[in-house]
């Protein structure tokens, strides 16, 4: 359980003491942007695969359960998932200033459209549904400390990548800010944008119904796990 909780700290360390930081800018002063982010990439993979790892081990271990997920929670489970994909697919084929080195788009009359009026982070916000959906189902301490460190990167990320963008780019960013959200859908309520599913694209909402599927048939097979009680497909 250490080593889970090692690899955590690691990867929560390096987003948000580094590259949610003025540390980074004194980096990229150093040793340059390109450098910075490859490095930054491989640290991040390196993360990602030490918790993994991490994770699987705490399976032959003494694994507290704090709670065991109510079965409406497990039927709706599913469905939850359906938006995080739509989130995560629709967001990341959708341009957006809030992307590395993407800062330009800004520029353009028309950089707000699609998911950017639902949300400037999308991606992030599948990160946290997907992350805190299985914190819910799991209730396991492997599990909180895993899944709970992609739902504390993701809502701290959001927060960080908004703070790092106001200092960079000023007025250019309080306009995009003021005109969409963090939180999805408050824009829209609060009128400063409306929605407009047209934009989303029907491709980018059938790829990712597309993944969605594919994973959700596969999720047994990769994880030994299947997402429907009882449920065995092959």
């Amino acid at each position: 359980m250490l080593n889970l909780i090692a690899a955590a700290a690691f990867f929560l360390g390096i987003h948000l003491l580094i590259s949610g930081t003025r540390a980074r800018q004194r980096l990229v002063a150093v040793i340059g942007e390109t450098p910075y982010l490859a490095l930054f990439s491989l640290a991040s993979i390196g993360g990602i695969v030490w918790l993994c790892i991490a994770y699987n081990a705490t399976a032959g271990i003494p694994n507290r359960l704090y709670w065991v997920a109510p079965d409406w929670l497990v039927h709706l489970a599913p469905a939850v998932m359906v938006i995080a994909f739509l989130f995560a697919i629709v967001g990341l084929t959708t341009p957006n200033p809030t992307s590395v080195k993407a800062e330009a788009l800004l520029d353009k009359p028309d950089a707000i459209k699609g998911m950017l009026r639902i949300t400037r982070h999308p991606f992030l916000w599948s990160v946290m549904l997907w992350a805190a959906l299985h914190v819910a189902l799991n209730g396991d301490r492997a599990s909180i400390i895993f899944f709970g460190t992609f739902l504390l990167l993701g809502a701290l990320g959001t927060l960080s990548i908004d703070e790092k963008r106001k200092r960079a780019l000023g007025e250019k960013w309080q306009g995009f800010s003021r005109a969409t959200s963090n939180l999805p859908f408050a824009a829209i309520v609060a009128g400063r944008n409306k929605l407009a599913v047209s934009e989303l694209g029907w491709w980018r909402i059938l790829l990712g119904l597309a993944a969605f599927g594919a994973l959700f048939y596969g999720h047994l097979w990769l994880f030994g796990v299947s997402p429907v009680p009882g449920w065995a497909p092959y």
